[in-house]
């Protein structure tokens, strides 16, 4: 699916588990020099979402997907990839190797969701302490746990 948005071509790709480095390596060679973002989706709450029909044949729904934003500064292209990765195990190739930038974000990935990123240099946690237990960020995640301080107020 194609579309243009302020004179950049956009292009959303879903890619299989198993073809996400090789997609990835092959669009670093085709220009896509920048990785502008990767994170996750936890689709708990919604799991008979619709994808395009192109696609719908092709990949299967899983609870979590890795969305990865990259972009040709020179071409003026920018392309999503999205990858399924299911709830039983999730893990996915680490993308540091062929985009750098990438590891403070795998962590992120990592701390709020859950997913492991396989070959990452140091997936440890990002922004919760290392001893925190769970994921903040997946749809499961019990909310109300922490009570809030506000400096100065009255108790």
């Amino acid at each position: 699916m194609t579309t243009i948005s302020g004179g950049v071509v956009d292009d959303v790709r879903f890619v299989a588990k198993t073809d996400y480095l090789k997609q990835l390596a092959a669009l670093r060679d085709e220009g896509f020099e920048m990785c502008v973002d990767l994170t996750a989706v936890d689709y708990l709450t919604h799991p008979g979402r619709v994808l395009p029909a192109d696609v719908a044949d092709t990949v299967a729904l899983e609870r979590f997907e890795v969305v990865v934003n990259l972009l040709s500064l020179s071409q003026r292209r920018r392309v999503r990839l999205r990858v399924q990765v299911a709830e039983a195990n999730a893990s996915i190739d680490s993308a540091f190797d062929l985009y750098p930038g990438t590891e403070a974000m795998e962590r992120e990935v990592f701390d709020m969701f859950g997913i492991r990123f396989e070959g990452h240099p140091d997936l440890t946690r990002i922004l919760m302490p290392e001893d925190w237990q769970g994921h903040p960020l997946r749809k499961d995640y019990a909310q109300g746990n922490i009570p809030v301080q506000f400096k100065g107020a009255a108790s």
